[in-house]
């Protein structure tokens, strides 16, 4: 395989002209988004560059309880940017199946994949862990924030619908299992579309970055399947968690709805 090409502080510096370009289009279409443009360079540039030493650091100690300890901060901050991005605030019981859900499916996937998947030595090899980790949780990340915007839009908008259900005698799961489907559905959808693409209509980051480093296309291949694989699993178990236990949270303990909260905690 040829060498890396290294890329280089100048070489690097010219590719913002597609940040200058972007503020450009939005100027000339009265866009006011300069701003916010610019603190999203600024802040991935600096986060990135940060992001970097850091790992050089973690790569180099190689030691368990600093990897665990980047994979708890990394799991904290997803769930964290989970409550952010939301467009409504959920009740302190949606919170803490939202952290549960988290926290459950993504260790089990990341464990599951890097043990018998990978089989790496040792296990928590940083160089391994710690980017696997990410998109494994990154992805999680994105399909429960997707499901809690549809669970809390659904129930609010189809509360009627469930009263009327439970007036007639079904029970929380029977009157919510059509939302808990379709919250399901929709939320996983992303990651299952993205799998269709896959290859023809695009190559993926990680693959494209190992062909890019000198790996063989072949193994790089080998490692997008399985890494996808395990994307799936974290998203299915993590959304599966949450809707199945997300639900319940609208309901007191006389089998009553109660969106209330939620239409009041719209963020204006």
């Amino acid at each position: 395989m040829d060498e890396v090409i290294q890329i280089g502080p100048w070489r690097l510096l010219s590719a913002y002209v597609f940040v200058v370009l972007l503020l450009v289009l939005v100027r000339w279409q009265g866009i006011d988004r300069e701003k916010e443009i610019i603190i999203s360079t600024i802040r991935m540039t600096l986060q990135l560059l940060v992001m970097g030493y850091i790992l050089v650091y973690i790569f180099d100690q190689s030691s368990l309880y600093v990897t665990l300890l980047v994979f708890t901060v990394m799991i904290f901050f997803a769930i964290r940017n989970i409550f952010a991005r939301v467009k409504v605030k959920v009740n302190r019981k949606l919170r803490i199946v939202i952290m549960g859900s988290m926290i459950a499916g993504t260790v089990m996937t990341t464990f599951y994949f890097l043990l018998l998947v990978i089989s790496i030595q040792p296990w928590y090899d940083p160089r391994y862990f710690i980017p696997i980790a990410g998109m494994i949780i990154g992805n999680s990340m994105t399909g429960v924030s997707l499901g809690v915007e549809r669970l809390v839009g659904e129930m609010k908008g189809k509360k009627q619908l469930i009263e009327g259900a439970l007036m007639l005698g079904a029970t929380p799961r029977d009157a919510t299992i059509a939302i808990i489907k379709d919250v399901f559905t929709s939320a996983i959808m992303p990651t299952i579309n993205s799998m269709v693409g896959m290859g023809i209509i695009f190559l993926p980051g990680m693959m494209t970055g190992q062909i890019l480093a000198g790996m063989s296309p072949l193994i790089a291949i080998e490692y997008q399947i399985a890494i996808m694989l395990g994307i799936l699993g974290s998203v299915s178990i993590t959304l599966f968690l949450f809707t199945h236990f997300g639900y319940l949270t609208f309901f007191n303990s006389r089998s009553q709805l109660n969106v209330k909260n939620q239409q009041n905690n719209i963020k204006q």
